[in-house]
């Protein structure tokens, strides 16, 4: 079995677009919940083998949100995620959101990902190596 570890942050920039902002001249609670997803999906194709990539996709079952403050009209974000722990088939994910040009925490999600069989769309144990790479007994905050 794979030895476990101190995940890694896996960070990608994002820039706010007009149609994130909605009519209180903020970015939408739901286009926080789009980076969430895809900072966990692009971290997958970064470090996944090609192989599980093809066998497995990922659902959620839980998403947990704080919001802390709103990001603007042509604020440029930074996603950033990491692994936490796995139990079966619970893949715990970590995410903050901060504004890129003054560091600020705008959000922060605590994420539930299932593995599911890509031909047969039922959940399925995954190997040790991905197991290894997406999983860890970290906390909720991020690694130094």
């Amino acid at each position: 079995m794979s030895e476990r570890r101190q995940p890694e942050v896996f960070e990608q920039a994002v820039r706010v677009e007009p149609a994130d902002i909605d009519t209180l001249g903020h970015v939408n609670n739901v286009v926080y919940l789009r980076w969430v997803q895809a900072v966990a999906a692009a971290h997958w194709r970064a470090l996944a083998p090609a192989e599980e990539q093809a066998a497995l996709v990922w659902v959620v079952t839980r998403h947990e949100i704080d919001y802390k403050h709103p990001a603007g009209p042509g604020d440029e974000v930074v996603a950033r995620t990491w692994v936490g722990e796995a139990e079966g088939l619970r893949f715990e994910r970590h995410t903050e959101v901060v504004r890129r040009a003054d560091g600020k925490l705008l959000a922060r999600a605590r994420t539930v990902w299932c593995p599911i069989d890509a031909r047969t769309g039922r959940p399925r144990r995954v190997s040790p190596e991905v197991r290894g790479l997406f999983s860890t007994a970290g906390g909720d905050e991020p690694p130094a």
